[in-house]
Order: structure tokens, then sequence, then C-alpha cells
């Protein structure tokens, strides 16, 4: 269309001075714009450069409402796109897309639009498990609050994955290899995955869609906490190559580097000098952010319009062994704008070719550190891709370059889009990585509203925010893998030597409290982490804790509350030896989820950690004394659901134990495994007790439960003995209310280490 009108105005400037005796072709093309009827009712209007042509027109509403027309542009003499003379331009008020698609439920109150500030509540219909957020309001930005309400039976492999507002759902079995399919009304445009396959895991693939009008937006808030969260993981993920001396001096330890940054913004025809100034603004700030968390990614800057300018390449600054940021902003700051005056077209799909080009360098130059390397690309634009064809296959080539089609690679890349102002979304969805419970394009207003996002971003560089990030398990690395195991040491011949526990800060070690004889003193008690043996301030056992509490009920020996915390003598040094698991209902455990504040609840985290009947969880043996490493990992499934029941019932075979329900022995603060269904489990063996049970979620480990007791000792004439139909173990619930007062009142309140922050 817009070369079309071009050729139209070529010929008139050609025919216009032989007829008329008219100006010169070029005054036709460049005449100003016409100053009348460009107002909008109910709202404003901003130029880029007056009426002159090339310049922008952009309509502002107040909040709640939208402009029918958002930007015009003045090209050869005329605003485009025309409108009718007939309807001036207006602000209508914000809609909030359908909720009334929640499938086994009610939603209430039932309208045909719902406008900013409108209510509704959510409930499921007798027999339906509610998950999500039973009130949400409609939002100015166009978005409900909080998260999707769904009613589901959780009986199959993967939870019921909803049915966002504004969309339609096909499939509605949900387990391994069964696909769910989404598609928005018509009005209404799909951000995130068009379709999800249910994994052996119990996770969906992909990413949970979104319905998005064209007036929709995220607010600076939501992009910082979602964006924040991904970003810190990544460079969490480089922190594993990277350790601080004693007076906190950042050492790296692999000069190659392990994060490679692409950042590139648009400074096509629709960015105007001063956006431009902005972005430029808005790349430093990015910069700027990812070095409080002390990690030395690499970086690559370009900048892009009809042709791609590399302000520093990714083999340069490899090359200049890493150039300082100063560098790299004097070179960001000589790029002038007038530099792309004459070529001011948006040719994403060139972006993505120069962005493979690099990488496939890097490839090249060093196969197996490209394979180690995180890659991160953030992209700046308004969308408006006018020229170079489809994006879309070019960040496909660069989707396979990394993962090689391998699914368990696809953490290595995270293409991240950033749309500024009226973008075009029908194809974002294709260069955006799309992950469970992550978000990869954020849609800002204005470049003010990206920097207040930046703004927003809470520095979390701290080593326990960082919580457990680990390696691969490799026999050359085997430490690395499980950086927070502790062995616990007491100094008592005849009462047992050993338990297990978790660094969780850098202070404190977590365990059980049956771990603790009545003999028991500090300075008889040690630590071994990683190569050095730690000496112990104090222990400190959960107050409930009574293994005598229960006699009266024939309950010889009850471990409820076995809960116990070691004060270090002094915090240990964080490494890529030495690092915290996570613990749940922490803003910590948050970040390593990958969830936003908001979404940011004990709830949430259960739902994402416990949330299905069956949940594939581990503990570890006792430490090889050569690596500090376990000798065994020991796999295990979580009961919940309706292999509960069974579970629980077994505990009335155990030794000591003369009840008539079993649930007065094992009680919602324990955790059950074992048994032979659906799998056969590990089991645990004396010493292995106060050991963490954890979940590997998104490739970080968060710790669920501690080992406490089981119904039966059969390690003892074989220690890789595995479970029988009744051998069943029980873990401490790290969710239990009473467990969780106990550990924020002192892991909250750490003055000497790193304190975790709770819900």
């Amino acid at each position: 269309m817009e070369c079309e009108q071009r050729w139209n105005w070529l010929m008139l400037a050609m025919i216009c001075p032989l007829i008329a005796g008219a100006p010169s072709s070029m005054s036709i093309i460049h005449a100003s714009c016409p100053e009348e009827n460009l107002n909008i009712t109910g709202g404003s209007f901003v130029l880029s450069n007056g009426y002159s042509d090339g310049s922008f027109l952009r309509y502002i509403c107040p909040s709640g409402y939208y402009p029918s027309v958002q930007s015009r542009r003045c090209q050869y003499g005329l605003w485009t796109p025309k409108t009718s003379t007939r309807k001036t331009p207006e602000c209508k008020k914000v809609t909030c897309p359908n909720p009334h698609v929640l499938e086994n439920g009610e939603v209430t109150p039932y309208k045909d639009r719902y406008y900013v500030n409108d209510t509704t509540s959510y409930s499921c219909h007798s027999d339906y498990n509610f998950r999500g957020s039973a009130v949400r309001v409609c939002k100015p930005n166009g978005k409900w609050s909080g998260s999707t309400p769904i009613c589901g039976h959780d009986s199959d492999h993967c939870p019921d994955p909803g049915v966002p507002p504004g969309s339609r759902r096909t499939g509605h079995i949900f387990n391994i290899n069964n696909k769910v399919s989404y598609r928005c009304d018509s009005t209404l445009t799909l951000i995130g995955s068009k379709e999800r396959v249910c994994q052996e895991g119990g996770q969906w693939s992909g990413t949970e869609p979104q319905c998005y009008a064209h007036f929709t937006y995220d607010t600076p808030e939501e992009a910082s906490e979602a964006f924040s969260s991904a970003l810190k993981s990544n460079l969490a993920v480089s922190q594993q190559y990277e350790e601080e001396d004693q007076h906190g001096k950042k050492i790296t330890l692999d000069q190659g580097g392990k994060l490679d940054i692409y950042i590139a913004v648009d400074a096509s025809g629709s960015i105007n000098k001063t956006e431009f100034e902005k972005a430029k603004k808005t790349i430093k700030m990015l910069m700027e952010k990812i070095s409080d968390y002390q990690v030395s990614p690499n970086y690559e800057i370009l900048i892009f319009a009809t042709e791609v300018h590399q302000i520093i390449s990714m083999r340069d600054f490899k090359t200049n062994g890493g150039e300082n940021l100063l560098r790299v902003f004097e070179r960001l700051e000589r790029f002038n704008y007038k530099d792309q005056y004459y070529h001011t077209g948006t040719n994403i799909a060139k972006l993505y070719s120069s962005i493979f080009a690099s990488m496939s360098l890097e490839k090249f130059i060093n196969p197996e550190g490209f394979l180690e390397t995180q890659h991160v690309i953030i992209v700046f634009t308004d969308g408006q891709a006018n020229m170079g064809g489809n994006p879309i296959p070019k960040a496909n080539k660069i989707k396979h370059l990394v993962t090689q089609d391998d699914p368990k690679r696809e953490k290595k890349l995270d293409l991240y889009v950033f749309g500024i102002g009226d973008v075009q979304k029908e194809y974002i969805n294709g260069l955006v990585s799309q992950r469970d419970q992550e978000k990869h394009f954020f849609h800002l207003l204005n470049l003010d509203e990206v920097q207040t996002m930046f703004d927003n971003m809470i520095d979390e560089s701290t080593s326990v925010g960082l919580c457990g990030i680990h390696q691969n398990y490799d026999q050359d690395n085997k430490r690395r893998a499980y950086p927070w195991l502790a062995q616990i040491t007491f100094d008592r011949p005849s009462l047992g030597k050993n338990c297990m526990g978790s660094l969780v800060t850098s202070s404190y070690i977590l365990t059980a409290a049956h771990c603790f004889k009545k003999v028991d003193t500090p300075d008889r008690i040690t630590v071994i982490l990683d190569k050095d043996v730690v000496k112990v301030k104090r222990f400190i056992l959960h107050p409930e804790y009574d293994i005598t509490s229960k006699k009266h009920m024939g309950i010889n020996e009850s471990y409820e509350f076995d809960v116990a915390l070691i004060q270090l003598d002094k915090p240990v040094t964080m490494s890529a030896y030495l690092r915290p698991i996570c613990i749940p209902c922490t803003k910590e455990t948050n970040g390593a989820l990958r969830l936003s504040d908001s979404e940011g609840t004990c709830r949430k985290h259960e739902e994402l950690l416990l949330g299905n009947e069956i949940v594939e969880a581990a503990f570890t043996s006792k430490m090889d004394s050569r690596t500090n490493a376990p000798q065994k990992i020991k796999k295990i499934t979580i009961k919940r659901g309706k292999y509960r029941d069974a579970c629980v019932e077994d505990a009335k075979k155990a030794q000591g134990i003369k009840v008539t329900n079993a649930k007065d022995v094992v009680t919602d603060n324990f955790l059950c495994s074992g048994g032979t269904e659906p799998q056969v489990d590990d089991v645990a063996c004396k010493g292995e007790g106060g050991g963490a049970t954890y979940v590997n979620k998104k490739s970080r480990l968060i710790q669920v439960g501690i080992v406490s007791w089981g119904v039966r000792d059969i390690c003892s004439k074989n220690p890789n003995s595995r479970s029988k139909e009744d051998t069943r173990d029980y873990h401490t619930n790290l969710f239990s209310e009473n467990i969780q007062s106990f550990l924020k009142e002192h892991l909250g309140n750490d003055q000497i280490g790193h304190p975790l922050l709770f819900f």
C-alpha cells in the first residue's frame, strides 16, 4: 500500500509541472500535511516532527480509554491512514476479554461487556477443585487482575490448563502427549502458545495463552515483575561460573563467558529522534541493571531499520577481552540518528538474520562453549515490519542453531520482544520463547514506560536470591550438582553419628529435629559442606516437636514438626560449589519459578510444586568423603490425592504404633513416598534423616520436605534396597503453616547472613 501511494505521487510529481507549472517534484513529495481535522474526541495528540513530511501523530486518551485510531503518519502531504470526514477519532472505553469461558463453574455477574473496575467472581460446580483467582477486576490496560480461574478434577497426569478470558479451547483430556489448542475471539490476538502438550513431568509445553485486544498492554509493574524474574534466572545460570574472593571481588572463572546477550533497538522511520535517544538510554539502563548482578556477560548491540548496524559485535566484544561498559556506551552515543534518515524502513527479518550470522560464527569458533552458553536476545521495536519479508523463519533458524530441535536445550535460548506503542502482534509468537509460567513478550505504551520498568526492577543479586542453582550431575563435577548438600556429624559414638541437611542461607542449615539428643551441645556438632568442616553456633528445634507427645494415643514415637535449624558460627562464602537450595513461600523461590510478585503466594508455590497426584521428587544418600557429593540420588514419588490414603494407612504397620486412624500418625504436616505404585521408589536409610526432599522445577532445585521417618528399615541387609509394597517414608512438609512460621521466625530474621523474604 505504501509503495502504491509513493508510485502515484511520483507520477503526479512528473506530470503536474508540465500541465500547471507546479513546483518541482521534490517539493511535492516533502510537502507539509494539513493542520485541520486532526482532533480526537475525549483526548489529545502529539507530533514527532510537527506537520512536516515523515512526522508521526499519536493519539492519547485518559486512563481506561483507548483511541479508535492509534496513530497517523504524514506522507506526501497527506495523513495516513485517512479518517472518515463523518466520524472523528474518539476515545473509547477499555473493555476486558469475555470471562464466561470458565468450564465447570459459574461467573458472576453476567454482562455483555466488562469495563474498567468491573469485578467478577468465580466458583466451581460440586466435585470440581478451584484454582486461580476467585475474584478478578478489569484493569485500565484491558487485562483482568490475578490469574486464570480453573475448575478441574486434577485426576489426569497434567493439571487442567484452563481457558483464559476471550479464548476457546479444544481438548479435555490431560494425560501424557494429549494436546489442547486455543483460539481467541475474532477481534483479539492470541499471545502465547496456540497448542500445548501434556509432558511426562506433569507440565504443559509452551506458555499459557492470553487474548490481547489492539489496545491491551502490560503495565511497567507487570513487565518488571515478569522480566526481572526471568532475567534473574538467566543471570543466575551465568553465576555458576563465577565466585567471589574474601573481599567480595569477583573472579571470572571462564574467560569465554557463559552468557551471550544480544540487544537490538528499532530506529526506523516510525521511531522519531527523541524516541531514538530514549532507546539508547534504555539499552544503557538494561546493561547497568545486568551489571548489578555482578556477572560478566558478553554483548552484541544492534540498531536496525532498513539496514542493521552493529554498535559492538559479539566477536569484537569477546576478542577485546570483554569491553568495558563505558566503551560500549561511548560507541552507542556516537551512533547518530541521522545515520538512519534515508533508510527508515523496518526490516526485522534482516535483524534476526544478522544475529543468526553472529551466533553461527561463535558456534564455528568454539562449538563446545556455544553448547554451554546461555543465549539471550532482547529486541525493542514498534513491530511495524514493512520490508524483508516474514521474520519468523529467521527466528526459527536461531532456535534450531541453539536447540538442535532437542527440547532439553530449549532453556539455553531466551527470545524477548518489547513491543512499543502500536504493535503488530500477529507474528510476535514466532519471535519469542514459549515456556510454561514464563513471559517473553511485553507490550508497553512507550519507551518511558520501559525505563520505568527497569527502574522498578529490584536488585536481587545476593547469593541467597540465586537459590537452587546447580549443574547437571557428571563424574567430574559431582559437588556442583548439589552445592547445598550438608552432612551433620555428632560427637557421640554410642548414639549414631550422622544426619543430613541442606544449606538454606549463608548461615543456616535445615535438618530434622530427631537428629538431636539431650547430650548434644554446639561444640560437639560439625557440619561438612564443600571442603571445610564448619563449626556450629547453635541449633534450634521446632518448639512443638516432642517425640513422646502422642504416647497416650498408642504412638510410642511421634515425629510431628520434625524440623530443626543449625546456625553456623560464620556465614559461608558462596561459590559454584556452595549455594543454597530454594525454600517455598519465599520471594527467592518466586524468582526461581519465574513468577511475578503479584503471583507469589504459598498456595501458588504448592500448586506448581505439589499440584499433581504423583509428584516426582528426590533426596540424597550420605556424602562421599572424597567428593563431598552424595553417594546416590534417591528417586521417589510423593503421593497426593487418591494415592495418599494408602500411603498413610501403611503407617499403622510401623513398630510401636497401635492406632485405629492412621491420620493420627501421619497428619497433613507430612508428605508420603514409597511403595511400588505407580513405580518402585527408593527408600531412606539410617543416616539420611534430615536431608532435603526436593523437586526439580525449571532447572532449579526446590526443597518441599525433610526426610523424617519410615515404616520399616530394609537397608540393614542391603543399603541399595528399593521399596516394597508397604514400605513407606514420611517427610516433614515445608508447606505446613506451623513449619512455615518456624522457618520465617528464624530465616526471615537472620542478622548475620542474608535473611529470606517470606510471603
